[in-house]
C-alpha cells in the first residue's frame, strides 16, 4: 500500500504518464511550452496558488477582509529562513490554517510567486506592502526588487511618505533618494497629500532639515494641515525667517498661534528690543545651485545676436538624477536692459515646465539666471529639451567653442542639437550658455 501511494504523482513505468490525478495541465498552449516546465523552476511554477498536493494553508489579510492561499512547505521553506523555521524548527506550526492579518493578499501572492517561480511582478498600488511582505519573511531579493522599483517611481508628491517608510523598513539607500527629492523640491513635496499621512517623527525629521529648498511660508502652510496633533513639532518652523508681509498675510491670521506668539513676532520684526522667541530665528541654509556651463567663450558682434520672437533650443542629457531650477542667458551686448523671457524644458515632446518672466542684464558678458517656479527632475541618460525666447534688445553676448560634454562636479552633460531652435543656437555657439540645477 505505501508503494502503491508513493507512486501516484511519478509517471507509471509502463507508460510513461502521470496519473490523471496528478497531471500537468495538457492544454494545446502548454503541449506546444513542454520543454520550458521541464526546469524545476517551471516545475514549481505550476503549483503557485495551487492546491494540488497543498499542505498547508494560509488565511492573509485582516478579519473580513481575508483570502486562503494554498501553498507547499518544501518551497517556501526553501526561500525562506523564517518559512522554514515555522514549518521545520523546534516550534514548527502545526495548524492546518496558519492566519497572517497583517500582510495584504495581493502582497502576499506576489512574495508566493516569487518564491515559486522567481518572477517578480509589482505594481505602484502594492509594492510598500510587498515589501513589507519580503521583509517580514526575510526574502532579500524581492525587497531588493521593491526599492528599486520604488526608487524609479519617487518623485515630489510621493517623496515625504517614501521617506516614512524607508526609515521603517530600514533602507538607507531609498532613504537617501528620498532626501534628495525633499531637498530639492520641497515646497511641492510638502504641499503633496502624501505630507499629512507621515508618521510624527518624520515629520519633526522634515521639519528640522537645514537643506529643505523653500520659502518658511510654505512650511507653516503645510505643519497647518498637522494642526490637530502638531504639538511641540510646530515650534520646528522657522517663522522669524518669513518676511513681515509673508507672516502678516499667513501665519498670524492662522489659528496654530496664540495671541501673545503673534503679538511677540510682530514685536520681533518691528521692535528696537525684540523679545525671546519659542520659533528658531536663523533661515534655512537650503541647497547651493550648481551651473554647468557649456561654452569656452563669449563675443557679440553688430549684426547678431537677435531674437525678433525666434527660439533658442539646446538638447542635454545627464549620467545622474538632477533637478534643473533654471537656465543662466546671455544678456544685451549694448549696455543695460529688460528682457522678457519665455523658458520652457521638455522630454520627449511633452512640456515638464514652462514659466514667462524677465530679467534685467547690465551690459557685461556674464550670465543672468532665469529660474522656473519649481526643480524639475531629471532622470539619467535620457535627453531633455530646454528652448528660450527673449523679448527686448535685439543684440546680445552669445557663446562660442561650445562643447559636447560637460564634466560640472560629479555629473557629465551631454549636448547635442535641438530641432526646436530657429535663432541659431546650437552645440557649438549661441543662447543659453548655462544649466542651473541641484545635484
Amino acid at each position: 500500500a505505501r508503494s502503491r501511494r508513493g507512486s501516484r504523482c511519478r509517471p507509471t513505468t509502463s507508460t510513461r504518464r502521470w496519473p490523471r490525478s496528478c497531471a500537468p495541465p495538457t492544454t494545446a498552449a502548454t503541449r506546444r511550452a513542454a520543454p520550458r516546465w521541464r526546469t524545476p523552476t517551471r516545475r514549481n511554477a505550476l503549483m503557485f496558488n495551487n492546491e494540488l498536493m497543498a499542505d498547508v494553508h494560509f488565511i492573509v489579510g485582516p478579519p473580513g477582509d481575508s483570502q486562503r492561499v494554498p501553498a507547499h512547505k518544501y518551497v517556501l521553506a526553501v526561500g525562506s529562513s523564517v518559512f522554514c523555521a515555522m514549518f521545520y524548527g523546534d516550534l514548527a506550526e502545526e495548524e492546518a490554517d496558519i492566519h497572517i492579518p497583517d500582510v495584504e493578499p495581493a502582497a502576499f501572492l506576489i512574495l508566493l510567486k516569487y518564491m515559486y517561480s522567481d518572477e517578480i511582478e509589482l505594481e505602484a498600488d502594492t509594492v510598500l506592502a510587498t515589501l513589507y511582505a519580503a521583509k517580514k519573511y526575510i526574502v532579500p531579493a524581492l525587497a531588493r526588487a521593491c526599492v528599486n522599483f520604488l526608487e524609479t517611481s519617487l518623485e515630489a508628491k510621493n517623496a515625504c511618505v517614501l521617506l516614512s517608510q524607508s526609515r521603517l523598513f530600514e533602507e538607507p539607500e531609498l532613504t537617501q533618494r528620498c532626501w534628495e527629492v525633499i531637498d530639492a523640491q520641497a515646497e511641492l513635496a510638502l504641499r503633496s497629500e502624501g505630507f499629512c499621512e507621515i508618521d510624527a517623527q518624520t515629520l519633526e525629521i522634515i521639519l528640522r532639515r537645514e537643506t529643505l529648498n523653500a520659502k518658511e511660508a510654505v512650511v507653516f502652510e503645510a505643519v497647518a494641515g498637522w494642526a490637530a496633533v502638531l504639538g511641540r513639532a510646530l515650534f520646528l518652523v522657522r517663522v522669524p525667517a518669513m518676511s513681515l508681509e509673508e507672516f502678516a498675510d499667513g501665519a498670524a491670521q492662522s489659528d496654530l498661534l496664540t495671541l501673545e506668539e503673534t503679538r511677540n513676532m510682530f514685536l520681533w520684526y518691528t521692535a528696537a528690543n525684540k523679545p525671546r522667541l519659542d520659533f528658531p530665528t536663523g533661515a534655512r541654509a537650503g541647497l547651493a545651485p550648481q551651473r554647468c556651463h557649456r561654452f569656452q567663450s563669449s563675443a557679440y558682434r553688430s549684426n547678431q545676436w537677435r531674437y525678433r520672437g525666434r527660439c533658442d533650443s539646446i538638447q542635454f542629457a545627464a549620467d545622474r538624477r538632477i533637478f534643473v531650477a533654471g537656465l543662466g542667458l546671455y544678456g544685451s551686448s549694448g549696455g543695460k536692459a529688460e528682457y522678457g523671457v519665455r523658458i520652457e524644458l521638455k522630454r520627449q515632446g511633452a512640456a515638464l515646465a514652462q514659466r514667462l518672466t524677465s530679467f534685467v542684464s547690465d551690459g557685461s558678458s556674464g550670465t543672468f539666471p532665469v529660474w522656473f517656479e519649481h526643480p524639475v527632475q531629471i532622470e539619467p541618460d535620457a535627453f531633455y529639451t530646454v528652448s528660450v525666447v527673449l523679448d527686448g534688445n535685439e543684440l546680445s553676448y552669445f557663446g562660442q567653442e561650445g562643447m559636447t560634454e560637460v564634466q560640472c562636479g560629479r555629473v557629465t552633460f551631454q549636448f547635442q542639437c535641438s530641432s526646436d531652435s530657429t535663432n541659431g543656437t546650437g552645440v557649438q555657439g549661441g543662447q543659453i550658455p548655462e544649466l542651473v540645477f541641484y545635484a
